[in-house]
């Protein structure tokens, strides 16, 4: 069980150092040491044999230990073990953040016998290797570190509080359940001691406590009251495999969240499209020129719409070029198009046809085959001859259009109206992080649940030949499931998970 008991693969009596708030000047900065040296390092670097009260912040003199030369005043933090981050004995140095006060103590630190500088995610690896984090949980934190929107915000610190990781422990402890009255069948079905009812309890209520420690013959309280036996451990296993299914079935929300809703400007050359990826983040991001064309490779900016990540792809014209430079630039179109979670497909106001059926066929021509969501951005607004009235019905009647508005790159008129449709696709895409269930958000997560998934659809096939081999699916499903916490694994998972955390966290 890698969630609890000693570090292994650590060095004994290894204290790590970093700086732990972001690099470049800044007011304070703070730095954390974590192992058995730190009382000895804090010691050595304030003067000070007594240190100061746990989790009470204290004025101290940082002296270099080699030439008691003063490095900063500050204030240090003692924070014995187990009551850390980390589960270690640790401290803290809030010190004054210009580079050379930060790099002179950091010089001090690893001047004291013991210490050495932290690996990136070394701090939160410890705190996991202790029992303070599960995995869920140090991806949650390492989420937090990079979240660039509310809506990312939010979804990091429901999963940092450990949401995700209770769901997948209430699974965990069906299935243990389950499991101990399914062995106890197969080792004393034929002994006296155990009633013909007992499997009947392996299919009670999900939040019964955990069955290991009951005595066989002991009656169990249960919602709803069974009266069968294997058919209700049958129940209970499919009405886990069909909970289980419908949190992968969530139409990837978290990981849509987690890393950025993936859009694709796509449209024929020369109706606006880079215009349009300029007009939304604010800058020149992609060249505009009125030669068809222009746009040959694909450039992608980062925005946040309404709270939500948006990765907005600006892309060559889809038209059949001669050009073999220009031919690149629509084969990767092309495949953006195929990748895109959403797609803002844009047409030229000026020529489109105003009959909702004509339009919706000029724009399936650009869109994939697939039902990838997109908005009709029907751009050059401002050069119609009217008021583009048979356009705002058109767009009004909607079927069999997506959701259109008449925009004009050049004015930003409609632009507000455009941002609202993608605010609205957003949140359909992401979801609110809040509500309901926590939600998927690592690939890693979605193999180990399909592995699970896997392992139950075969317990019902097994279970029709041979209790043994049927109860060995229901471990293996169990297994799976600690992987994603932390419970069960290898050195391999974690080293993935903590590889792109920051030094210092």
């Amino acid at each position: 069980r890698l969630g609890s008991g000693a570090p292994s693969g650590e060095p004994s009596g290894d204290t790590i150092f970093a700086l732990s708030s972001g690099h470049g000047r800044c007011g304070v900065a703070v730095i954390r040491a974590s192992g058995p040296g730190s009382r000895v390092a804090l010691q050595t670097l304030t003067g000070h044999p007594e240190l100061p009260p746990p989790r009470v912040l204290a004025l101290r003199r940082l002296r270099d230990p080699n030439t008691g030369e003063t490095l900063d005043h500050g204030l240090v933090v003692w924070f014995p073990g187990p009551r850390s981050f980390t589960g270690e004995d640790c401290a803290e140095l809030h010190v004054h953040g210009g580079p050379a006060v930060v790099s002179g103590v950091l010089r001090a630190l690893g001047r004291v016998p013991g210490l050495r500088p932290a690996e990136p995610g070394e701090f939160t690896r410890r705190a996991f290797r202790r029992g303070k984090l599960d995995l869920t949980a140090a991806e949650g934190l390492g989420d937090l570190i990079r979240a660039e929107t509310e809506a990312q915000r939010r979804q990091a610190l429901r999963q940092m509080g450990g949401e995700l990781a209770r769901l997948y422990q209430r699974w965990s402890d069906t299935l243990t359940q389950v499991l101990a009255h399914l062995e106890a069948y197969i080792d004393f079905s034929e002994d006296d001691n155990v009633e013909e009812g007992v499997l009947a309890q392996g299919g009670g209520h999900w939040d019964t406590p955990s069955l290991l420690c009951t005595p066989l013959h002991t009656p169990l309280t249960l919602n709803p009251p069974l009266n069968t036996s294997l058919p209700a451990v049958d129940g209970t296993v499919r009405a886990l495999e069909q909970e289980i299914g419908a949190h992968l079935r969530d139409g990837r929300r978290g990981e849509l969240l987690r890393g950025g809703v993936h859009a694709v400007i796509a449209g024929p050359p020369n109706v606006g499209k880079s215009s349009l990826l300029n007009l939304l983040c604010q800058r020149p991001a992609a060249i505009v020129s009125p030669v068809a064309g222009t746009t040959r490779d694909v450039v992608e900016v980062a925005l946040n719409i309404g709270g939500y990540p948006l990765v907005l792809s600006d892309t060559a014209g889809l038209r059949d070029a001669t050009d073999p430079i220009e031919q690149e630039g629509v084969s990767r179109a092309r495949d953006r198009l195929q990748q895109a979670d959403l797609v803002l497909a844009v047409l030229d106001a000026t020529v489109v046809p105003t009959e909702p059926v004509q339009l919706g066929a000029a724009l399936g021509s650009l869109l994939p085959p697939s039902n990838t969501p997109s908005i009709l951005v029907l751009n050059k607004a401002d050069l119609l001859q009217r008021s583009g009235g048979p356009l705002h019905a058109a767009c009004a009647q909607g079927h069999p259009l997506p959701p259109s508005t008449l925009l004009s790159c050049k004015t930003g008129e409609g632009l507000d109206q455009l941002l609202g449709l993608l605010a609205q696709q957003l949140a359909q895409l992401c979801g609110d992080p809040l509500a309901d269930s926590p939600s998927l958000t690592q690939s890693r997560h979605s193999l180990h649940l399909g592995h699970c998934m896997e392992a139950l659809a075969q317990f019902g096939y097994e279970r029709q030949r041979d209790l043994g081999l049927a109860a060995e699916q229901l471990r293996v499903a169990r297994r799976h499931l600690g992987r994603i916490t932390g419970q069960v694994g290898t050195e391999e998972i974690l080293d993935v998970i903590f590889r792109d955390f920051c030094i210092g966290k």
